[in-house]
């Protein structure tokens, strides 16, 4: 079996590599990235650590691609900030994460691989995610149980009405799924599309508009302020995460069992049970780390911000075994060792 994961040296690809490894110790795993990111090179030195080839290239330029045909075609690679093409306009989101994705598709199709796509929960309309009715609480925002069809207790389904924007990013990965959808009425195309929501854990480089998880540990850690950012600078927005281990044992289930998969399109998230609000994290990060920094109020908000997000997972839990196992505490508690471990090559990231 052969295993293409693009966007390879990054925080997800890096981490499903290591783990198809021992899911899969038979199988050739080649890592694509071009290592625009940084701290995705710490990843090169890990992957070859483990018998994972590394090949430089990049998903805008359908001639970088490794040699194949591979089996699976994994598209991890994406610029995934939802501030994305803010400044200086969207064509280069839209080269990485839509074009970029036609070229996995086209080596998908010429291949024959079976490809999974790992889109992302920003899919939905932010106007009817805002509008949905909310209540405050001490420390978090709380959507109320009834409003918009498509929003339940467990929150966000896939009936969701999609009409609207959602972000430049959001769009960029809806109009691959749908890009997705046309490949497999042409050309037969085997393909899984994966709606993720806030993943989290070691070896993710965070930044103040992606991978809030490690951003608010690795600032405790090393004594960086912090903002809350938006809805009056309380820290109250909340999200669902799931912990990357998480993620890469319900990937390895569906290369396992793909032909019972094709065709799948849904959330694949935290849920309820795995929720936090930024302060919730920062008090769950002191806790932790033992150790407290500065956290200031911005009350402005941002372009696409949400006060609330998760994701009912309802219609995958039907269709599976696999549950989340690894909760907010243990994401914040993983990626504090983590930190702890590379503190010398985490330093000036």
């Amino acid at each position: 079996m052969r295993i293409l994961i693009t966007g390879g040296a990054g925080f997800v690809g890096s981490n499903l590599a290591v783990a198809f490894r021992r899911e899969f110790p038979e199988a050739e795993i080649v890592c694509m990235d071009n290592l625009y990111r940084r701290g995705s090179e710490l990843n090169v030195a890990r992957l070859a650590g483990r018998n994972v080839v590394f090949f430089w290239g990049d998903v805008r330029d359908e001639g970088s691609f490794p040699k194949g045909p591979f089996d699976f075609l994994m598209e991890c690679s994406a610029e995934p900030s939802v501030l994305g093409g803010l400044e200086g306009g969207a064509a280069g989101l839209l080269q990485t994460n839509l074009v970029g994705a036609c070229h996995c598709l086209e080596k998908a199709r010429l291949w024959g691989s079976r490809l999974v796509f790992l889109s992302s929960s920003r899919v939905y309309p932010v106007a009817r995610l805002e509008r949905h009715p909310w209540r405050e609480e001490p420390t978090r925002f709380v959507w109320a149980e009834n409003g918009a069809p498509g929003i339940g207790p467990q929150g966000v389904q896939e009936g969701l009405d999609m009409n609207g924007a959602r972000s430049l990013y959001g769009y960029t990965k809806y109009a691959a799924e749908l890009l997705i959808e046309e490949y497999r009425a042409a050309w037969n195309l085997k393909a899984v599309v994966d709606r993720c929501g806030v993943v989290a854990g070691p070896w993710q480089f965070g930044k103040v508009d992606q991978g809030v998880a490690s951003l608010w540990v690795l600032a405790h850690h090393f004594g960086r302020p912090l903002n809350y950012i938006g809805y009056g600078g309380q820290g109250k927005q909340v999200r669902d995460f799931l912990h990357i281990d998480d993620l890469c044992e319900f990937l390895a289930e569906q290369i396992r069992d793909f032909d019972r998969w094709e065709g799948w399109v849904g959330n694949v998230a935290g849920g309820w049970a795995n929720t936090a609000s930024l302060c919730e994290l920062t008090a769950l990060c002191q806790e932790i780390t033992g150790r407290r920094v500065p956290v200031h109020s911005v009350c402005a908000n941002r372009p696409w911000d949400l006060r609330v997000f998760l994701a009912d997972c309802g219609r995958l839990f039907e269709r599976t075994a696999w549950r989340p196992r690894r909760g907010v505490r243990q994401i914040v508690s993983d990626l504090s060792e983590w930190a702890a471990q590379n503190e010398a090559q985490l330093r000036n990231l």
